[in-house]
């Protein structure tokens, strides 16, 4: 069975703050920044907390689904390699309204609609596990 390498990619820098949500793939799961005061998640993480302003903020596992509220289709060959045209979206989590992760959509560019539900997939990097997402084949956000 032959393995699918994946696009070149420009990978985000390591930092403290946000190598959490980099890495988290590695175990197949999606992380995001839950502040543990209120109950909030955000993304991208801070330091403390946007709606109470606590530093009780931590990264938290998520369902990993989402449906698409907005997204455009590229054209442009940003790196050699990269395919074009792909669909780059902006997926709303499950998890709370208006949490939202900007990511690629691993489909066709003529399956793409808005409300579609989606599910995480991760592509490796080096360290660095991609969040791309991908169409829930069973059609329901968690």
């Amino acid at each position: 069975m032959s393995e699918t390498i994946p696009p070149a990619r420009k990978l985000p820098k390591l930092e403290p703050g946000s190598a959490f949500f980099w890495t988290s793939g590695a175990d197949g799961v999606l992380r995001i920044q839950r502040c543990s005061s209120c109950g909030t998640w955000q993304h991208p993480p801070f330091p403390r907390c946007s709606s109470c302003g606590s530093e009780a903020v931590a990264p938290a596992p998520v369902s990993g689904k989402g449906r698409i509220a907005s997204y455009t289709i590229n054209h442009e060959r940003w790196l050699p390699g990269l395919q074009v045209p792909f669909v780059f979206a902006v997926v709303e989590l499950a998890e709370q309204s208006e949490l939202y992760v900007f990511t690629n959509l691993l489909a066709p560019v003529e399956a793409a609609r808005l409300g579609m539900p989606v599910t995480v997939a991760f592509e490796q990097h080096e360290d660095v596990w991609l969040p791309m997402f991908r169409p829930d084949e069973t059609g329901g956000v968690a």
